[in-house]
């Protein structure tokens, strides 16, 4: 039997480190097979890649050349990691995944969400997520709480500017894809947020 794969989506500083490592300790005392790997990353030639994309010092990156570094990565996590663990019947816990790019380059970067789908098409045909979290925090919130960018991340140091403009592209999404991308308060505290992430993954039959 396949497995499923959930990812889990924000903009920075929305605080889906803190839940994912919350959702490993709950998998672990249910005895739930999963795997959890991250993007662009998760296997030795996409951390390469996003040694690439984060480097600060890469600000002369055209935003087409950033879309395809993540496309690129996210096949190789996806032939490396992804596939072979679903195969297994595990469920994929993936810290962020396609919907990223349709946010950041498609909407943000102003690529259009049509290029980022043609570049992903491997991934957006073949491997869909089951469930997408989405921890809904604005980004002046979530930069306020994490007392501001990480100064070392590329994409974080972008301006508030475009990072609105991401939030607004996740929000084009929930929009458009109800079904499978789940909004979730990410604003209180963490456990109750954790929680409502709980019952959004059960409601949808994931756990």
């Amino acid at each position: 039997m396949r497995g499923k794969l959930i990812s889990f989506e924000g903009c920075e500083g929305s605080g889906k480190s803190t839940k994912l490592r919350m959702l490993e300790g709950y998998l672990q005392e249910h005895n739930i097979p999963y795997l959890y790997t991250r993007e662009p990353g998760g296997n030795p030639i996409s951390e390469r890649i996003r040694s690439i994309i984060l480097n600060p010092e890469n600000t002369g990156m055209t935003p087409a050349c950033e879309a395809l570094l993540y496309a690129a990565a996210r096949v190789q996590l996806l032939h490396d990691v992804i596939e072979p663990a679903l195969a297994q019947g595990k469920l994929v816990v993936c810290d962020r995944y396609v919907d990223s790019s349709l946010a950041y380059q498609g909407e943000a970067r102003g690529l259009g969400q049509d290029f980022v789908r043609s570049v992903n098409a491997y991934a957006f045909e073949n491997y869909l997520p089951d469930c997408t979290v989405f921890l809904d925090i604005t980004p002046e919130q979530a930069f306020a709480r994490k007392h501001g960018a990480d100064e070392n991340d590329r994409m974080e140091r972008e301006g508030l500017a475009f990072h609105n403009k991401v939030y607004q592209g996740y929000l084009k999404i929930a929009q458009s894809e109800p079904g499978r991308f789940i909004r979730v308060d990410a604003v209180g505290d963490k456990q109750q947020t954790f929680l409502r992430v709980l019952n959004a993954l059960q409601a949808h039959g994931i756990l």
